[in-house]
């Protein structure tokens, strides 16, 4: 090690505290390469400089410090959650780093004089009532499409519920009740509908179909058959919702955690139960630095997970085996929590079948993801044989543009690396100020915002794939034109063939413009369609969303003057925007609320 690299530990350790505290180690470069706590610091970091050291990991460790600096802190329960903090921030090295750290999402029923059922991530603001933990998104989204089914409660926007002048084809579908349009559904009925759905999502399923059959028998007895046919209807999709729960025990609010370390990997599979039914399971792959122990890997994810966001921590846990500093975390959670958390090793009958089942779902998990790692690592190889590629490709991006005649276009940039796909590096551009329709110029503008210059920080691809012939192909090379040799990736196009079916796709290779031969089924040309398909995807949702986005918005939004409350009156007292077309300035001038000026504008932004 050279000087310059080199870290006088001797002279370093007489001047450390021996008070609780973080450290945080620096590499040569000042990047941070591992963040510890201790109850004793100047005890702690002593043992990283003995003569003897038995784990490879520490030794690595060592042999990379250039600096290290301490934060002294007033109790064990801040140093947790100050290297909770740290490891966040940084992402060192030779820490434990769980990747994904969302908060958890949640279904939130909102204080309106109608409520609504939506989807919420994030902190909550909004005043209302919120159900979950679910484990992801899919999950509540799937959750909400079934209370659809069930209860006739409304889940659009409060702008699209506000400007309604009739029912939108959510009634017509019997999956709303239509409280946006007065003469469909009484405040009482909608009210009523809201409390059902709410005791569903609390779990009480025999109360709310009890509730159900009670109006069955009175409608029945009152003659009204057709609406006793409709809770009729309403009981037989709630049985058969209830068929599908796939766990059900005691357990009101529980989170079970199976463990599985193999070859260098370790997963954690999550099971989320809530209100005695399972919400959901998911599986975590925690990335590892060599030499990590069980008890390591598994202590840090659960501060990760738990500190992370705003994730509901429930009031047992339980754990695959125990672990050197499962009291204070326990404390920790117990102090985030604001009340007591318990941890189990699931050695009751229920909690035993739960952890059971959670191992056996984290062995397998694991092993297909081994098995996944191994078919990505096999791809890898064999496209960089047939690109003659002269040092291993760790990132590739591949480049999309979707648009509807022009209109919209968003142009998408999707990142894997050799673990497969990188999602947190995903981007989209809107792409703005080009001629409708003209693809070259949405790839050019994509690529200026997306590699604006040559820079090691840059977090730049070994190759860049895009999507389209020779036309696309040539912004990548102009834009490229003038960058050191050192920052240009290898750029190649990707043209499908003439019936544009998978497997005859054209890989063309940059300034040369020749094809590549590659057989349609190499597992190379396999990973080019994956990420094309995926950049594909990534796009049209993109596109999908910023035309969904524009189709809500009202034609007289952007009319001065004209708020929510005159909207909505002009295209009452007119019939909807047709009828507002059609209708004469003086006609304008008589719906409550708009003077003549005001009518003078209308008539003119609409007519324009």
């Amino acid at each position: 090690m050279s000087d310059e690299n080199s870290f006088d530990a001797k002279q370093f350790l007489k001047h450390v505290s021996s008070s609780a505290g973080v450290y945080r180690m620096y590499s040569a470069a000042r990047d941070v390469i591992y963040v510890g706590k201790a109850k004793n610091l100047k005890k702690r970091l002593s043992s990283y400089f003995r003569k003897q050291v038995d784990s490879v990991k520490t030794q690595t460790l060592v042999a990379n410090i250039a600096h290290v600096d301490v934060t002294l802190v007033s109790s064990e329960t801040e140093a947790f959650l100050l290297e909770n903090n740290y490891i966040k921030k940084y992402r060192p090295r030779y820490n434990v780093v769980l990747r994904d750290d969302k908060s958890y999402p949640f279904i939130f029923l909102s204080e309106h004089k109608h409520p609504k059922l939506g989807f919420h991530r994030g902190s909550k603001k909004a005043k209302g009532e919120y159900f979950g933990p679910y484990p992801s998104a899919w999950s509540v989204r799937e959750s909400l499409r079934s209370m659809q089914r069930l209860f006739p409660v409304r889940q659009c926007d409060d702008s699209y519920y506000r400007n309604r002048s009739r029912p939108c084809l959510q009634y017509q579908l019997e999956r709303c009740s239509a409280p946006c349009v007065e003469g469909y559904v009484s405040d009482e009925e909608y009210s009523e509908q809201v409390r059902l759905a709410v005791l569903f999502l609390k779990g009480k399923n025999k109360e709310v179909i009890q509730t159900l059959v009670g109006k069955m028998e009175i409608a029945s007895e009152a003659l009204n058959f057709e609406a006793a046919a409709k809770y009729r209807d309403q009981i037989s999709a709630l049985r058969k919702v209830q068929e599908q729960q796939l766990v059900s025990g005691s357990q009101q609010e529980l989170d079970v955690f199976g463990f599985s370390f193999k070859h260098g990997m370790a997963c954690v599979y999550g099971m989320f139960i809530r209100d005695n039914q399972l919400l959901g399971s998911k599986s975590f792959f925690p990335k590892i630095p060599k030499g990590a122990t069980r008890e390591e890997i598994f202590e840090s994810f659960m501060l990760q997970f738990y500190l992370a966001g705003n994730k509901l921590i429930p009031k047992q846990i339980v754990i695959p085996f125990k672990f050197d500093d499962m009291p204070e975390v326990q404390e920790v959670l117990s102090i985030e929590a604001k009340r007591k958390i318990s941890f189990y090793e699931g050695v009751r009958d229920e909690k035993r079948k739960y952890l059971k089942l959670a191992n056996t779902n984290a062995e397998n998990a694991l092993e297909t993801q081994q098995n996944q790692q191994k078919s990505i690592f096999a791809r890898f190889s064999d496209l960089e044989s047939h690109l003659n590629c002269d040092t291993p490709i760790k990132r590739m991006e591949c480049f999309d543009i979707s648009h509807t005649s022009g209109e919209q276009t968003v142009a998408s940039c999707v990142v894997f690396d050799r673990n497969g796909p990188l999602k947190s590096d995903y981007r989209r551009f809107n792409i703005e100020g080009i001629t409708p329709g003209d693809d070259y110029a949405a790839m050019a503008q994509a690529l200026k915002r997306r590699y604006k210059k040559p820079s090691d920080d840059a977090k730049l691809p070994d190759l860049l794939l895009i999507d389209g012939g020779k036309g696309q192909l040539s912004q990548a090379e102009q834009h490229f034109a003038e960058w050191p040799a050192e920052y240009t990736p290898l750029i190649v196009g990707v043209a499908k063939g003439t019936t544009r079916k998978p497997g005859l796709e054209t890989l063309i290779m940059a300034d040369s413009h020749e094809t590549v031969a590659i057989q349609s089924d190499a597992p190379g040309l396999h990973l080019v369609q994956h990420i094309r398909d995926e950049s594909h995807r990534f796009a049209i949702t993109g596109h999908r969303n910023r035309r969904q986005k524009v189709k809500n918005q009202s034609v007289l939004q952007d009319i001065p003057g004209v708020g929510a409350k005159r909207r909505q009156a002009l295209l009452k007292y007119t019939g909807g925007i047709q009828g507002l077309k059609k209708a004469s300035r003086g006609e304008i001038a008589k719906v409550p609320g708009i003077s003549e000026d005001l009518a003078e504008t209308i008539y003119d932004y609409l007519h324009a």
